[in-house]
């Protein structure tokens, strides 16, 4: 018998969303705006290219609408490809300081809590308008890049353009089909020349993404567990795949967004980038390599680091995601910049990049809408819409409302994973510590992939240290689980 009330896990994300400095609701002055906006090209000025020819496709999760991007690939000379990456032209509909773009400017993203989607614009726009379903002619800025045969890239233009998506494709069919574990999917195979396509993407991806990890980038694969719930009941924790499908975008997005920096860059233009200048915690990830006999430098250094985790995967897959999980705590957030194209970049240090930003998902991250704003001002050759202490005050702005939107995030999946173990309170787990400072030490178990704290014996804990832990307490209104440590949990010796 079920000894435990039902839990509003709604009514706690509409309350987390306020707390945490959100709009959780549209007023009525953005609805009733956005109400009268007629689909269709807002702006022609000539410039607009015809490219619905072309075989272009979205791959995106299952239920997504709100689609940002579609992508075509063709190949050129020597063995390069020439890529074209189209980003939905929200800015066409959503004008500067309208009632839409200033709700959008004070939540600075959507926010996806795994019980309810928190759209930075409204379902009629980002599901709808701006969204780049099959069926509809759209309004996009293109991206255009070449990828050569080592999987450098040799930066192209922005244009305006109108394209037509040809398939709304899934990341796990795809993903699967690519790693040849399940047959082609209908969706590419009833779409002539689909498939020809998504192999040469394919491909181009992993030429990308073996030029990124030769230079430092970090294959990071674990991300968090989302909650799955039926009928308003949560039935379970998963934690999303890093499939060959999502790779694609992946490697895709940030060539575009390296585009879309040089671009702007040799315009002369301010922007904003996507920076992570050093780790926040390298000597804990030196002592973590440590502990799998790997020896770091003292030093931040990318391609060491990608070496220790290269050797890590391949030699231990199973026990990856735990390690990758760990590195990524000790990584530290990243955050939005202002840059003075007179200035040096300052880099990325997990992408293995200089030169980054966020452009190609305006429907659901303003700095990409203001990216997108400045890009288009470069083409039309028009003003500059925002100086550079505007950009100042705007990345300081998006950085906090990014953070604000991962702790709802993270609420919300503590929530959830609070009542799927209401029941389990006194039942023993295996963990690993992700968080230990004054604050609190923190831990994640293995199975179900949930995060709690550790409020017994966590003395003299570490991050990365493997645990034992027993539930003694969960409320997830409270977004509470806690735990006491009750040992470690022994090593597995490694060979070679």
């Amino acid at each position: 018998m079920n000894r435990h009330q039902y839990v509003d896990l709604v009514a706690i994300a509409l309350d987390v969303m306020e707390r945490f400095g959100f709009y959780p609701e549209f007023p009525r002055s953005v609805l009733r705006e956005v109400s009268v906006i007629k689909p269709g090209f807002q702006e022609d000025n000539g410039n607009i290219r015809d490219l619905r020819s072309l075989l272009w496709s979205s791959i995106d999760n299952w239920d997504s609408m709100d689609l940002d991007q579609i992508e075509y690939c063709e190949e050129g000379k020597d063995g390069s490809v020439h890529v074209k990456v189209a980003i939905a032209d929200v800015d066409a509909y959503v004008p500067y300081y309208s009632h839409a773009d200033r709700y959008a400017a004070h939540n600075g993203t959507s926010v996806y809590t795994g019980i309810v989607t928190f759209p930075m614009l409204p379902d009629r726009l980002s599901k709808g308008i701006t969204s780049l379903l099959p069926g509809q002619d759209c309004q996009v800025v293109v991206i255009d890049y070449t990828v050569l045969p080592d999987g450098s890239i040799r930066h192209g233009s922005l244009s305006r353009a109108i394209v037509a998506n040809k398939a709304k494709l899934i990341y796990e069919e795809v993903g699967e089909w690519l790693e040849e574990t399940r047959d082609i999917p209908a969706s590419v195979s009833e779409v002539p020349g689909l498939e020809a396509q998504l192999r040469l993407q394919h491909r181009t991806a992993q030429r990308l993404r073996r030029y990124r990890m030769k230079h430092g980038a970090l294959d990071l694969r674990t991300i968090e567990a989302e909650p799955v719930v039926e009928y308003g009941l949560v039935r379970d924790l998963v934690v999303q795949r890093q499939d060959l499908a999502r790779q694609v975008i992946e490697e895709f997005m940030v060539a575009a967004n390296g585009t879309t920096v040089a671009y702007l860059e040799e315009a002369g233009s301010p922007m904003i980038e996507r920076v992570v200048v050093t780790p926040k915690y390298w000597n804990e990830i030196v002592d973590t390599a440590a502990e799998y006999d790997w020896k770091l430098p003292k030093r931040p250094d990318a391609k060491a680091l990608s070496r220790f985790l290269d050797s890590e995967r391949e030699r231990s897959p199973e026990t990856f995601p735990d390690l990758s999980l760990t590195i990524v705590k000790l990584m530290g957030p990243g955050e939005y910049i202002a840059r003075d194209p007179k200035r040096e970049p300052v880099g990325h240090f997990a992408l293995a990049v200089t030169d980054y930003t966020h452009s190609t998902a305006p429907n659901r991250r303003y700095t990409d809408l203001i990216i997108q704003r400045l890009v288009k001002s470069v083409i039309d050759k028009k003003h500059c819409p925002y100086t550079y202490e505007d950009l100042e005050e705007e990345s300081t702005w998006l950085s906090d409302r990014e953070k604000g939107s991962k702790k709802v995030e993270r609420f919300m999946r503590k929530a959830a994973a609070a009542v799927l173990l209401q029941e389990r309170v006194g039942e023993t787990f295996e963990g690993f510590v992700t968080g230990a400072s004054e604050s609190g030490t923190y831990v994640r178990l293995l199975s179900p992939p949930a995060e709690g704290r550790i409020m017994r014996g966590e003395e003299c804990l570490k991050v990365g240290q493997k645990v034992i832990v027993r539930l003694i307490h969960t409320d997830p209104y409270k977004g509470y689980i806690d735990f006491e440590c009750t040992g470690q949990r022994p090593e597995i010796r490694r060979f070679g």
